[in-house]
């Protein structure tokens, strides 16, 4: 018999799906490539279903003989063990950014005269589309809180975008660039208590309290799908560390990240420039083993913030600190450093990873902003946080139009530095 290769992320089985696997399955033994999540959010987001979960699915489809993995879009790797007579495909990969792979497909199958067999695209109907239509829909709280978990998994590098209002959210939702031939986008959302601070025109020494900040959040949440880490300074004091996990973990908001430091909140950019108290190691631990048993959900995280560089404490103590508190269940850590450097963080990250390979580590670069994603990436980071950027540009833009109105008792010089009124007709959704 035939042997038949069919690769797909079958994350939104539709028409068209069924229609090339039952194509396929009549030209022989069908074995079907499965997109691991890794592989699709490498090109996509994260997909809204596991890879266990999605061959769950397909196993329950007819004529399909066996399901493997494929660990990336590249299909080189399964086709040359398994040497497929066929390949079928649709022709919508014949241009876009699956173009390339497409060749590799007909180059490797000719090695031992494989045929690439393409179906006509199925139209008025894609994956694609239906994900835009869900994202429009919104998504559900157990969703969005597991996300974070699932997209660390899945992908080297998770990006953050700091977000202080639902316009903010809206931005980190939507945008789409080109990076290297790759079109690339923001995994996640971050709550700044900085920029939640100054949005209201207020100091950033926990002023704002959790019932305002969660109106943001909730805010927030209405008009996106992608997961958020809450910023939560020092946590405070123990009893009000757990009802805010609490508070975070219901409403679906996936990560807290809590810095061990005590007493009124000052900014880690000072450094010790101001007085800051970093907390012992017993007592910060005591307080993410109380977290910890106040969580309800499995997927809620719990990140311990490192202040032992920003103090020059050393890295010995950076180091033993982040050992201690995982080993009192913190789900990741945060190693924070002001120097305009890496190198701190780049030794921090050698040592960690020589005794902790897995454990994630979320890296802030406000400072060190000269690193790159892949950088970072070599580093062992899992998570980068872009904290406070959003905020930042928006106050210079403002103040700049502020002045030209005053400058020149009319709007019209103003108008090139501000979005049309068309643009925001159109950027917010149901407006029109």
């Amino acid at each position: 018999m035939k042997k038949v290769y069919v690769g797909m992320s079958a994350d939104l089985i539709h028409p068209g799906h069924i229609n090339i696997l039952k194509k396929a399955a009549g030209l022989g033994e069908l074995t079907v490539g499965l997109l691991t999540d890794r592989a699709i959010a490498s090109y996509k987001r994260l997909p809204f279903m596991s890879f266990e979960q999605r061959k769950e699915v397909l196993e329950s489809i007819k004529g399909i003989s066996k399901i493997i993995p494929q660990n990336t879009l590249d299909y080189r790797e399964n086709l040359k063990i398994i040497k497929p007579d066929f390949v079928v495909h649709g022709d919508d990969w014949k241009e876009g950014v699956q173009i390339e792979t497409r060749q590799q497909v007909i180059d490797c199958l000719s090695k031992w005269n494989g045929e690439l067999i393409e179906l006509e695209y199925t139209q008025n109907i894609s994956s694609t589309k239906l994900r835009k239509l869900l994202s429009e829909i919104g998504t559900t709280t157990d969703i969005r809180r597991g996300m974070l978990r699932r997209l660390i998994h899945a992908k080297p590098i998770v990006k953050i975008l700091e977000v202080h209002n639902a316009l903010c959210g809206l931005i980190a939702e939507n945008t789409v660039e080109n990076r290297n031939g790759l079109n690339v986008s923001f995994d996640g959302l971050w709550s700044s208590s900085l920029t939640d601070s100054t949005a209201k025109g207020k100091p950033d020494i926990e002023a704002i309290d959790l019932t305002s900040r969660m109106n943001i959040v909730n805010e927030v949440f209405e008009v996106t799908t992608k997961p958020m880490i809450f910023d939560a300074d020092t946590g405070g004091r123990v009893e009000h560390f757990v009802f805010t996990v609490k508070s975070l973990d219901r409403v679906g908001v996936s990560a807290v990240v809590i810095e061990d430091k005590t007493g009124l909140k000052k900014n880690s950019l000072f450094g010790n420039d101001v007085q800051q108290t970093q907390d012992s190691v017993e007592n910060f631990c005591n307080k993410i083993q109380q977290g910890k048993k106040a969580q309800i959900s499995d997927d809620f995280m719990i990140i311990a913030r490192i202040e032992s560089l920003i103090l020059e404490a050393g890295m010995s103590d950076a180091l033993m600190r982040a050992h201690a508190y995982i080993e009192a269940g913190a789900d990741g850590i945060m190693i924070h450093s002001r120097h305009k450097d890496p190198l701190e963080i780049m030794e921090f990250m050698e040592k960690f990873r020589k005794t902790n390979k897995y454990t994630p580590v979320i890296v802030v670069p406000t400072s060190f902003n000269s690193v790159t994603v892949e950088q970072f990436e070599e580093m062992g980071v899992n998570v980068i946080i872009t904290a406070n950027h959003m905020l930042r540009s928006a106050y210079p833009a403002m103040l700049k139009v502020a002045k030209s109105v005053l400058k020149n008792g009319r709007t019209l010089e103003a108008e090139p530095d501000c979005m049309s009124i068309k643009d925001i007709l159109e950027f917010i959704p149901g407006t029109r």
